[in-house]
Parts: C-alpha cells; sequence; structure tokens
C-alpha cells in the first residue's frame, strides 16, 4: 500500500543518493491518482522554491515531475517480481455496468375507483474521485528588477537562481519610461520623490558653478585691465 509522501529526511536521503550516482525506486501514493501504487525511479530534483513539484519520476519512457506527496519511499523488492516473471496479459471480463440511477417504487395502495400512484425514489450514485493528471514541467520564472540607489538607477535580470543580466546603469528618463509601465499611485509618487530631489541638487550645483565662474570672469576681467 502507498505510503503518505517523502518526508524532509527521506528527500535529504534521495539527494544524496543521486549525489552518489544511484536512482532510488520510489512508488507512487493516493494522491497521484491512477498512478498510485505504480513503481518509479527518481533521477533527479530540481529546485524547490521554483516549484512545488520538484521531484522527477521516471515512469516507463516518461519523465514527469511530482510533489513529495505523490511518491513514497518503495518498499525493498517492489516493482522487481514484475519484472523477474511477467504475467501473461489476459483480458478480464467486463465488470456490470452500475446504474447510474436505482429507483425505489414502493406499493402504496390506492383509493377505489382512482388510478394507483407510484412514488419514485432517485439514488444518486456518488462523484467519482478525479483522476490527477501529471503537470508538464514548465521554464522558471523570470525576475526583472528596476533599482535606485546613490543617485543611480539600475537594471537586473535573473531567471529562477540564474542571474541573466547583472545591475547595469540606466539613464534616469530610461527608468521613467520603464516605471511609467506600472500603473500604482504609491511608486508614482516614490519616483516623483526622487526625481524632485535630483532636480533641486542639480540646480544647487550649477547655481554654485555659475558663482563660482562669475568670479573667474570678473578676476580675468582685472588681468585684463592690468596690462
Amino acid at each position: 500500500m502507498a505510503g503518505q509522501g517523502l518526508s524532509t529526511d527521506e528527500v535529504q536521503g534521495i539527494r544524496e543518493a543521486l549525489a552518489a550516482g544511484r536512482k532510488p525506486r520510489v512508488v507512487f501514493t493516493a494522491a497521484a491518482g491512477q498512478m498510485a501504487g505504480q513503481v518509479g525511479q527518481v533521477v533527479e530534483l530540481t529546485d524547490p522554491a521554483v516549484s512545488e513539484e520538484f521531484v522527477v519520476v521516471r515512469f516507463g519512457r516518461d519523465e514527469l515531475p511530482f510533489s513529495p506527496t505523490d511518491v513514497a519511499v518503495a518498499p525493498r523488492g517492489a516493482g522487481r517480481k514484475v519484472a523477474a516473471e511477467p504475467k501473461p496479459e489476459v483480458e478480464e471480463p467486463a465488470a456490470p455496468a452500475e446504474p447510474e440511477f436505482v429507483l425505489d417504487t414502493p406499493r402504496v395502495p390506492a383509493p377505489r375507483q382512482e388510478e394507483p400512484k407510484v412514488e419514485q425514489q432517485v439514488e444518486a450514485k456518488p462523484a467519482r474521485r478525479p483522476v490527477k493528471a501529471a503537470k508538464p514541467k514548465g521554464p522558471a520564472g523570470l525576475t526583472v528588477t528596476l533599482a535606485y540607489a546613490e543617485g543611480e538607477w539600475t537594471v537586473a535580470a535573473q531567471q529562477g537562481a540564474k542571474a541573466l543580466a547583472k545591475p547595469y546603469v540606466v539613464k534616469p528618463a530610461e527608468a521613467l519610461r520603464m516605471v511609467a509601465l506600472v500603473d500604482v499611485p504609491g511608486v508614482q509618487e516614490a519616483v516623483e520623490q526622487i526625481m524632485a530631489a535630483e532636480r533641486a541638487e542639480a540646480e544647487q550645483q550649477a547655481e554654485k558653478l555659475r558663482a563660482e565662474l562669475a568670479e573667474i570672469e570678473a578676476r580675468l576681467a582685472e588681468l585684463r585691465e592690468a596690462r
């Protein structure tokens, strides 16, 4: 009977076995749906931070990702007897189809000179549990970060645990165009405050430079008159 899934220690044991070149056997639990009770081999453990289905199991010719609750450590000898002594395929007789509805029609005494009445009680058949289909392994998530620090705007990109682009400096105008795509009032206000502070600082520096330039030009004029 299938277990209740992999514990944290069992996941760590599988990770160590894969590092040693082994492929541990696992059995599918009831959480795997119609595959419950079947035996497969773990061939890879991906990043659990990217997807909860990080246990890649080889089942026949397929390699599909599952969550730790879908599989359990296979008991010793699981799956070996079937491989050593294959049983011939015998077509089992089809089970009689179950009726979708059961009609219970108790006899009710009819009044005189009236047609008999029949009360029908309908018993609904319970819904079957849906079979869980194997989910294909999708690409890792992509994150693009626009940041401001120490008077510079930078952009970085990362997919899963892999850095696609290290932080590089962009012009304020380009940063504003990127922020304009984010229609969030709080973000827009924060960027406007940063740009206002930068403009004020730039105006102060320009005013200081203009004052220094005026002093230099006055000094130059005095030196020309002294000739």
